[in-house]
């Protein structure tokens, strides 16, 4: 019963660290002089935290993959609400269509790119290791 009630209290703080990240990104998504989105604001702040330590991995780590294993889920009405729209769509479906060719070509030759460049980097640190621990 001990072991159920930890893990229960586990979860809920998750819940509410995550809960709370996304409630300081409203707030400061409201204070900002600029339109910026609180999602972004939330996931920079998530980050920042993580970076500097005030949050470890483990304080976030469940809720997190489960957010992540059902985000399929989370565009269900995002995806149903575009037939409410589909006039407008259907007026521009080749621009829509060559958007998202254009954009996925981009995105996989700045992923291929970003690859290729951490690879070096890491090649780069490991031969300045070795070289070092050979002097």
């Amino acid at each position: 019963m001990a072991e159920l009630l930890r893990k229960f209290m586990k979860i809920i703080r998750q819940i509410g660290i995550v809960f709370a990240v996304c409630w300081v990104s409203q707030v400061v998504e409201k204070v900002l002089p600029v339109d910026f989105p609180a999602s972004v604001i939330g996931m920079v702040l998530l980050l920042i935290c993580l970076l500097t330590g005030f949050l470890k991995i483990e304080h976030i780590q469940e809720k997190a993959d489960f957010l992540m294993e059902n985000m399929a889920f989370f565009f269900v009405p995002a995806g149903v609400s575009i037939i409410n729209y589909f006039d407008v769509l259907e007026s521009a479906a080749v621009q829509i269509v060559l958007i998202c060719v254009i954009s996925t070509v981009v995105t996989f030759a700045v992923t291929a790119w970003t690859v290729k460049l951490t690879i070096r980097l890491m090649e780069r640190r490991k031969t300045e290791r070795r070289e070092k621990g050979n002097e």
